[in-house]
């Protein structure tokens, strides 16, 4: 039996992505856990595990972090990234950590299917998401409507993506106070005064957050 850790804190992104690899082959048994302390939990309970596959936004600790507990602890369990963020930076993070394949929120069940198989297979997995001139062209927008810089335009994207202070910080790698300081001046560059009206600004730039 093929058994495989999904890692996601959404249940019905968890409950899908359990009933997309329940397709893939006959007795593959899914578990889900809601985050990194419980996946842990369960990992220490039994050795039989073949594969994690891991959410990057978790409630107690980050992928990013559990990814690097799994690769000392757990060598031998391959781990696949699936991420709503899937610019090429996360993708680079994310090999440098130790994961086997990296898959988008936005891909099919098809694709997320083919890298369970083709990481079980011992191979990687880490499809482009888009092309660096795709994964820039939103951020020019921002960019030069703004005149903010390229710090700045990267926490601006993620702001426009839903994510909170601590989500950005880390997945840039930043303290929370740093992008406090880009959120102020990206409010005072949009003249705006908090968040939700800086999502109104945003959207109307046209870029694709």
């Amino acid at each position: 039996m093929t058994r495989v850790l999904i890692v996601e804190d959404h249940a019905l992104v968890r409950e899908a992505m359990a009933q997309t690899l329940n397709r893939l082959e006959a007795g593959l048994q899914c578990v889900e856990a809601r985050g990194s302390e419980e996946a842990l939990a369960l990992l220490a309970e039994s050795s039989d595990w073949d594969l994690a596959v891991i959410d990057l936004m978790l409630p107690d600790m980050s992928g990013f972090s559990l990814l690097g507990v799994l690769a000392k602890r757990y060598p031998d369990v391959p781990t696949i990234v699936v991420s709503a963020l899937d610019d090429q930076a996360t993708l680079r993070r994310a090999m440098k950590v130790g994961a086997s394949g990296f898959v988008s929120k936005s891909s099919s069940g098809d694709e997320l299917r083919m890298a369970v198989r083709t990481v079980l297979d011992g191979g990687v997995f880490f499809a482009q998401p888009e092309t660096p001139e795709e994964g820039r062209r939103g951020n020019r927008l921002i960019e030069q409507r703004y005149r903010l810089t390229t710090a700045q335009t990267r926490v601006a994207e993620l702001l426009g993506q839903g994510k909170t202070n601590r989500e950005i910080a880390e997945l840039l790698g930043l303290s929370e106070g740093t992008v406090k300081v880009h959120m102020s001046a990206i409010f005072r560059a949009m003249n705006v005064r908090n968040r939700a009206q800086a999502l109104v600004a945003l959207s109307r730039t046209g870029a694709r957050i």
